[in-house]
């Protein structure tokens, strides 16, 4: 979670510094920063109120024998946490692979979530509804920094190559002139991604509100499941349907994949402002002299 927030506020960064034409200030990262201690306070803060919740009594107009419903039960911060989370996934069974061998996991990672290796050491999706938010937060920042390490790494390719222009480095891509000027490009992307980021918003409040499936008589339509729109449009091989252990398979490859690309924009990030060069030049110098250029220069040649 700690990296989603991190990559969140690099990425806004990245983007007021391209519309704004200036050098990155930190303000958005520091911001973002914020949110995260925040959200992890407030994390502990609801764990620490369930552990310390009394257990309540049983009325007296109950009748002998009828089992009392336990604090966790009532108040919903540890069982059946995970419940509504996903509509296509089932929990893995108790040999799923956890983060350190032996540990247990908690009880409100069931394994339901794809990418779930039990690891929650702050109890911070003990809550049903934070833990919600978390996954679909993860979900959307780890397909963004996907994107992010392809549009970073195909142009700096191509450059090389002589299919563009010699000389791109991604992190000065604002300063490039396009075919519009960089507050309209600014506006318009502010309007289409808000339109995306609002039926979004309004699918995770009240989940198929805004599916555009076709209705076709002799095809049977997905089930609606937050942040895997699915369908025609968004799963035209078919690879989520089926059954939910294939499913679980895929999407917990596409987690993994997104926290290395998160781990791989923020390495793409401080080497730019390190070196001012980008991950191929830093990359092949490397090779070149692995004794000299590697991570520890960062804290030797200065």
């Amino acid at each position: 979670m700690l990296a989603a927030f991190v990559i969140s506020g690099l990425l806004h960064e990245l983007m007021f510094s391209y519309a704004m034409l200036r050098p990155p200030t930190g303000e958005e990262t520091a911001f973002f920063m914020l949110h995260e201690v925040c959200a992890m306070a407030e994390g502990c803060r609801a764990n620490v109120r369930a552990c310390h919740a009394p257990t309540p009594r049983p009325a007296p107009h109950l009748q002998a024998g009828v089992p009392a419903v336990s604090s966790a039960t009532r108040t919903g911060h540890r069982t059946n946490a995970t419940k509504g989370v996903s509509a296509v996934c089932e929990p893995l069974g108790p040999d799923r692979p956890i983060w350190f061998p032996g540990a247990t996991p908690p009880s409100w990672l069931d394994g339901s979530l794809p990418g779930d290796f039990g690891f929650d050491p702050l109890g911070l999706g003990s809550e049903p509804e934070l833990l919600r938010w978390f996954a679909q937060a993860e979900l959307m920042h780890g397909r963004w920094a996907m994107l992010a390490a392809v549009g970073i790494l195909v142009p700096d390719l191509l450059s090389r190559w002589g299919f563009i222009d010699a000389g791109f480095s991604w992190f000065d891509a604002g300063s490039r002139e396009y075919f519009a000027d960089p507050w309209t490009l600014f506006v318009s992307q502010m309007a289409l991604m808000g339109w995306a980021e609002g039926r979004r918003w309004a699918d995770y409040l009240h989940p198929g509100c805004v599916d555009i499936e076709p209705r076709l008589p002799n095809r049977k339509n997905p089930v609606p499941d937050v942040g895997y729109p699915g369908g025609l449009w968004f799963d035209w091989a078919n690879w989520g349907r089926g059954s939910p252990e294939p499913v679980m398979v895929l999407r917990t490859k596409e987690i993994k994949n997104g926290r290395l690309a998160m781990l791989a924009f923020l390495g793409f990030w401080f080497q730019a402002v390190y070196t001012g060069q980008g991950p191929i030049d830093n990359l092949l110098a490397h090779l070149a002299d692995p004794g000299h250029c590697n991570v520890f220069s960062a804290f030797t040649s200065h």
